[in-house]
């Protein structure tokens, strides 16, 4: 167990211990890594950070103390809203991130429900399988039943399966723009003309596009119609700490008009402290984010966001192009923007993002099909050329027979016995063995992941897949 030290530290020890702890973290200056970050260059970063501990220590819980903190904050919706064809009837707020503003979205739904349909007991929401898992969160902690929906062979979801999907409790259907898995962006207007007929909610997901689609199109790239100038969209999230360049977390959630954004909103009237209330999920809300946004926003402006759009769509139409011409590789879908997947028919792309790995390249693992992550930034401009490189090595490397691969194999026949006749617990276990035995560091995530993912795979029920996952968060959590 650790304990407060009994005597503190100079400031200069601790930053430096801090420092030291940082040493083992992804190198996302060096654009090394594929996700998570969202860097453009160190004079705006230490813009952010100057704006943001300006308002270190204020708190947005009470707009009527801090006016300065209220003012940036509506002005940042005012200008998201604006960027996302709202009109003056267009009202939101700034959440800690994607999530939460999905998380309000949600919630704001089902009050909605319960006042449009009385009796509701379960509302539900049609979302397709490719939509963020947040809107799952959403599901859980406010007991709404999510209705997942195949999508169609182009990635993108499928309108018409959706509306089959609809029942008399059904309150919101939702669509991404684009999808984080794919970078593909769902038939919004479709979407939301099924909304309106049914007369239910249509939010939409722009928390990765939301400030690179709009200029994207003034650029003249084909991006299709997704915001509040589409009919029948009611609510759209979309997240400024992305594509906006702001400090984290900052994102926004708009609704179609204040009727909607109600819902939202809580109010205690009865507590000995007085008339508590709350726009957001959150009680205390740090001014940092919202002044760095309000910064970021004024200090780039659409001539800024308009370069850096060019930027990085030109380096993510290049790395397109490339890796489309690494033999046994492909692009999933077509996508809108600087998102994209690598899958392969041929190789185990979760071997060749092994391999990616150990050149120091970080690309997030998915499934369903299996495929690596790529969200490009302003910083990988600089290396685009270097990655297609090392990525070709690595395709190359994974075609080749090797020891490694029957290692592999051995442990998911292994594995494909051992998940179901041993404990979960074990299984656990199992698979912190096979990341050692494969290359892992024996602490922390593994290096090599193929064998893991592939020995997931093997699982004969989804439940134990979720309890061997929390079990992982469990570990992620403690001390070591």
């Amino acid at each position: 167990m650790i304990h407060l030290p009994a005597q503190g530290k100079n400031k200069e020890a601790v930053l430096e211990a801090m420092k030291a702890l940082r040493q083992q973290d992804a190198q996302w200056r060096q654009g090394r890594v594929f996700s998570l970050v969202y860097h453009v260059d160190d004079e705006l970063t230490s813009l952010l950070k100057d704006a943001y501990t300006l308002f270190f220590c204020e708190n947005a819980l009470n707009p009527s103390v801090f006016p300065s903190l209220r003012k940036m904050e509506t002005e940042v919706v005012a200008m998201t809203a604006a960027l996302l064809g709202g009109d003056e009837q267009v009202v939101g707020n700034m959440t800690s991130g994607g999530t939460e503003s999905i998380l309000m979205a949600v919630k704001a739904a089902r009050e909605w429900g319960q006042v449009h349909k009385p009796g509701l007991q379960t509302p539900e929401m049609v979302l397709p399988a490719t939509a963020h898992p947040a809107f799952e969160k959403a599901a859980h902690y406010f007991g709404v039943r999510p209705v997942r929906v195949p999508v169609g062979p182009d990635l993108r979801a499928d309108a018409e399966r959706m509306r089959a999907a609809i029942t008399p409790h059904t309150v919101l259907l939702v669509g991404s723009t684009p999808s984080y898995p794919h970078g593909v962006v769902d038939p919004i207007t479709e979407i939301a003309q099924v909304a309106q007929e049914h007369g239910l909610l249509c939010h939409v997901d722009a928390c990765v596009g939301g400030f690179e689609l709009p200029f994207l199109r003034r650029l003249g790239y084909p991006v299709p119609d997704f915001d509040f100038q589409v009919p029948g969209v009611t609510s759209l999230s979309a997240d400024l700490h992305k594509y906006g360049y702001a400090a984290k977390g900052a994102s926004v959630v708009l609704y179609r008009d204040g009727g909607l954004r109600r819902h939202q909103f809580f109010a205690c009237i009865d507590w000995p402290g007085g008339i508590y209330a709350s726009a957001t999920m959150a009680g205390t809300r740090p001014g940092g984010p919202i002044a760095a946004a309000w910064a970021v926003m004024h200090y780039l402006g659409e001539e800024g966001y308009l370069a850096l759009a060019d930027q990085v769509m030109k380096t993510a139409l290049k790395l397109r192009a490339g890796i489309t011409e690494i033999p046994d590789l492909k692009i999933l879908g077509e996508p809108a923007m600087s998102i994209m997947a690598i899958g392969s028919d041929r190789l185990n792309v979760y071997e060749v993002g092994d391999e990616m790995a150990v050149r120091g390249w970080h690309l997030d693992r998915q499934q369903f099909p299996p495929s690596l992550h790529v969200t490009v930034t302003p910083t990988h401009a600089q290396v685009a050329d270097l990655f297609l490189e090392d990525l070709a090595r690595a395709a190359a490397t994974v075609r080749k027979p090797s020891l490694r691969k029957l290692a592999n194999a051995a442990l998911l026949r292994l594995a494909g016995t051992a998940v179901r006749v041993l404990p979960e617990r074990l299984v656990s276990r199992l698979t912190g063995f096979g990341s050692r035995f494969l290359g892992g560091s024996g602490s922390g995530l593994p290096q090599r992941s193929a064998a893991m993912y592939g020995m997931l795979g093997t699982l004969p029920n989804r439940g134990d897949l979720h309890e061997l996952v929390l079990d992982l968060l469990d570990q992620l959590t403690r001390v070591e």
